[in-house]
């Protein structure tokens, strides 16, 4: 029984995605063809990559509103410095720098004037897609040639958007379990003051992190407007709540200090998966923003109610201790 109960409150997640990949494939006889399996994974490789950026930025108490933006502004410029050189590489490069400076300006906003991460990625959310927008004139760039082999090509028999998501799931995991950055995001978001207190440069942290979430915001425009095959300037709008939502069901807190790289991907695949069945099924699309908000808000629900449980049980054994104490 014990064994149950530890076994339910750690994996409760993964059984709710067992439990619903079971569903979608008697929801629809389509769910487990290989290209609808193909389409999903390749799908869900640009919003992974975005989540694992937002959930390194949760953990430390932080977000990032502009991500989807910043993924438009970076995937245009990726785009038009291929158009230009013929270089993949330096399109990649275009990209990454792209995302980076952006978010370097967060972290100033946020960290260096102390403005709320809702209120500065809010404004660069508005400024990025205009940037995005004024550079293409509001236009598409088409034809892109070979361009789209990285969001449409494979390596073997796998996409390699998926090969882009496993490696960036597999930096995310070490970065938070087997590094000192790591630790310290887990401690800030924790408890900044006491963070501080312990020696850790949080001013540093944050920047850190949001460097980090540039590269990975980089690299997902460049792999999303493969995918496509065109520069658009307005594409991938929404793209920051879904990764946001697949951060925060797969076990992210939105108080900061606990996550993980496993539970985002977990999440990031319900999402996928629910998204997938209500296409295929033919769920109104307004219904579907209906259910999206639903579950946000239930999981962010279920992550207060446990923070508050956890926080009880943690009273609750200081008080034990203290009466020990006492009687002793």
């Amino acid at each position: 029984m014990k064994f149950w109960y530890t076994a339910r409150k750690k994996y409760s997640i993964h059984f709710v995605l067992v439990f619903l990949f079971i569903f979608c494939t008697f929801a629809n006889p389509n769910f487990l063809s290989v290209n609808n399996m193909t389409n999903i994974s390749t799908q869900l490789a640009v919003t992974t990559i975005l989540a694992f950026g937002a959930t390194m930025l949760i953990i430390s108490g932080m977000l990032d509103l502009s991500a989807g933006s910043v993924l438009a502004l970076s995937g245009v410029f990726a785009v038009s410095v291929y158009k230009s050189t013929g270089s993949m590489i330096l399109a990649i490069l275009a990209g990454i720098l792209t995302g980076v400076v952006c978010n370097v300006i967060n972290a100033v906003m946020i960290s260096t004037f102390k403005t709320p991460p809702f209120i500065a990625t809010l404004a660069m959310m508005a400024v990025a897609r205009g940037v995005a927008l004024y550079f293409t004139q509001g236009q598409n760039i088409l034809q892109l040639g070979d361009f789209v082999k990285i969001g449409q090509g494979t390596l073997g028999i796998i996409p390699i958007p998926v090969i882009f998501l496993i490696a960036f799931g597999i930096l995310t995991w070490y970065l938070l379990n087997h590094t000192r950055f790591g630790r310290s995001l887990y401690a800030v978001g924790g408890n900044e003051e006491a963070a501080v207190a312990s020696g850790i440069n949080v001013h540093k942290i944050k920047y850190t992190a949001f460097i980090i979430n540039g590269i990975f915001v980089g690299i997902a425009g460049v792999l999303f407007m493969a995918r496509v095959n065109a520069g658009l300037p307005n594409g991938a709008i929404n793209y920051e709540f879904t990764a946001l939502t697949a951060s925060i069901v797969g076990g992210t807190s939105f108080s900061g200090g606990i996550g993980t790289a496993g539970g985002t991907l977990v999440g990031a695949f319900i999402v996928g998966f629910l998204d997938n069945i209500m296409n295929l099924n033919g769920v109104n699309s307004y219904l579907q923003q209906i259910i999206r908000g639903g579950i946000i808000a239930l999981a962010v629900i279920y992550d207060i109610r446990t923070k508050g449980r956890r926080t009880k049980q943690i009273l609750g054994n200081s008080e034990k201790k203290n009466e020990q104490k006492q009687t002793n």
